[in-house]
């Protein structure tokens, strides 16, 4: 610290008048005059304090951890949390109790670094330490933070600043930046701040920019989320954004995928797709905020299907739990064929066919597909099979069991008499005609009596073979 002459306080010095030397171009404060009016000093900053004619007065210094600066003469001066021109003036003050008419100069050297806390919906809420080389804005700190979540509150994102020992509460409005382009929403951030984002429900048709927007999460880093209901393999999945196939190994949009972020339709193809009963009309996404409480909000998959419409295709977060309901009204027919077509359809159920048919088994076909289909699957009726009726054994989502005896007309279109649908682990029994019947009866009585004629007979087969 530079030294001065001893000088009782009650002594006032005249300046002197030797000129100082510029400072070399290498030690030149960083912080120009606009930036001075808005920073607020603080421990850790270099700053360069001038007396003009008093070199063996002026020098380097920083801001101590207790905001003070410890200056020759005068001693500690506090300045925390005063801007470049308060500081001036109050060093100023302090110097004229002991100098006459003294030109003080407070110029900033190096800033400390920015230490700003972040909470609400962001990806990695916490404290974030930021170099002083610039200042940073509120998007620069939630890129940085892992970007907001779906459930983020754009238009009310607030900054809590301390000034002058006063609380300011800021509003910045970010959903005019990311829609309009309005540049002025996004703030800069000073040393001290705390921004919180708001949780709400985002509108379906915002989603997508939410998603999109510089500051968003990463689509590349998979999602945990959890998919209930009306599907063939509910559970936990870890799902990565990108368009798939239901039934592909590994993770929906893998490596190579379409980099686009996971979406209702990604989690319910990789849950096997959705079950004959399922109402997409429905579908519910639960969503946990940051502040603890489930948000729900409904998406209608068969506006997606009939007119296009991509927005009820939602974007999913981390920790996204999907549920789909069961229909309670009947499905009508037409509708469950465009259904089964969609891309969140399984690519095949599984159905046994029984009895008097080429191929009896477990047979692979495609969703919906209709009874009189599932038969010819299996290779058709044999010579042996009762043509005019089959009957059709099939699980209820309740756990209980119906049979039925259904009349077969090759002919017939769907319907839910004649020709129903088939859905997941239907069992078809083929019976045998009248003719079989009657024909394996008869063998049945016939075989017995042959056995009792072949042993009447055996002595004198026994002794033909010796003579």
């Amino acid at each position: 610290m530079p030294g001065g002459p001893a000088v009782s306080g009650s002594v006032r010095l005249d300046t002197e008048v030797a000129p100082r030397q510029p400072p070399s171009a290498s030690s030149r404060p960083l912080s120009p005059p606009a930036v001075n009016q808005a920073y607020s000093l603080g421990a850790g900053d270099q700053v360069r304090i001038s007396l003009f004619r008093l070199p063996d007065y002026s020098g380097d210094y920083e801001v101590q951890v207790d905001g003070s600066l410890n200056l020759a003469l005068v001693g500690p001066v506090m300045v925390q949390g005063l801007t470049v021109d308060q500081a001036t003036a109050l060093i100023s003050s302090r110097y004229s109790q002991v100098l006459r008419r003294p030109l003080v100069t407070l110029n900033i050297l190096s800033r400390r670094p920015l230490v700003i806390g972040v909470a609400g919906e962001i990806n990695r809420p916490g404290t974030y330490s930021l170099g002083s080389e610039t200042y940073p804005k509120l998007t620069e700190l939630f890129e940085l933070a892992g970007g907001i979540t779906q459930s983020a509150d754009l238009r009310n994102v607030q900054i809590r600043r301390q000034q002058n020992g006063q609380t300011q509460l800021i509003t910045a409005n970010l959903w005019d930046l990311v829609s309009a382009g309005d540049l002025n929403q996004d703030l800069t951030l000073r040393d001290g701040d705390s921004i919180i984002i708001p949780s709400t429900v985002v509108p379906l048709e915002e989603g997508p920019l939410l998603a999109t927007s510089s500051f968003a999460a990463d689509v590349a880093q998979p999602v945990n989320i959890a998919v209930i209901g009306e599907v063939f393999r509910p559970g936990p999945y870890r799902l990565r954004g990108g368009s798939t196939r239901t039934g592909d190994a590994g993770l929906p949009g893998g490596e190579g995928g379409s980099g686009q972020p996971a979406t209702v339709t990604d989690a319910i193809q990789v849950a096997g797709g959705i079950k004959p009963l399922a109402n997409i009309r429905q579908v519910e996404v639960r969503r946990t905020t940051r502040s603890g409480a489930q948000e729900t909000f409904q998406v209608d998959l068969w506006a997606m299907l009939q007119a296009g419409d991509l927005r009820q295709n939602a974007i999913l977060q981390e920790g996204d739990a999907i549920f789909i309901p069961t229909a309670t009204a009947a499905i009508d027919p037409v509708e469950s064929s465009q259904t089964a077509a969609a891309s969140f359809s399984p690519n095949t159920i599984r159905i046994n066919v029984v009895g008097e048919v080429p191929n009896r088994g477990i047979i692979e076909v495609p969703p919906n597909t209709p009874l009189n289909q599932g038969i010819l699957a299996a290779g058709g009726f044999n010579t042996r099979a009762r043509e005019t009726s089959v009957g059709l054994i099939r699980l209820n989502p309740d756990g209980t069991v119906t049979q039925r005896e259904i009349n077969i007309d090759f002919a017939q279109g769907i319907s839910a008499e004649n020709n129903p649908t088939l859905q997941n682990n239907d069992i078809i029994i083929v019976g045998r005609s009248g003719l079989a019947t009657f024909s394996d009866n008869l063998g049945s009585v016939a075989n017995p009596l042959g056995n009792f004629l072949n042993i009447l007979t055996a002595p004198f087969r026994i002794f033909n073979l010796f003579n």
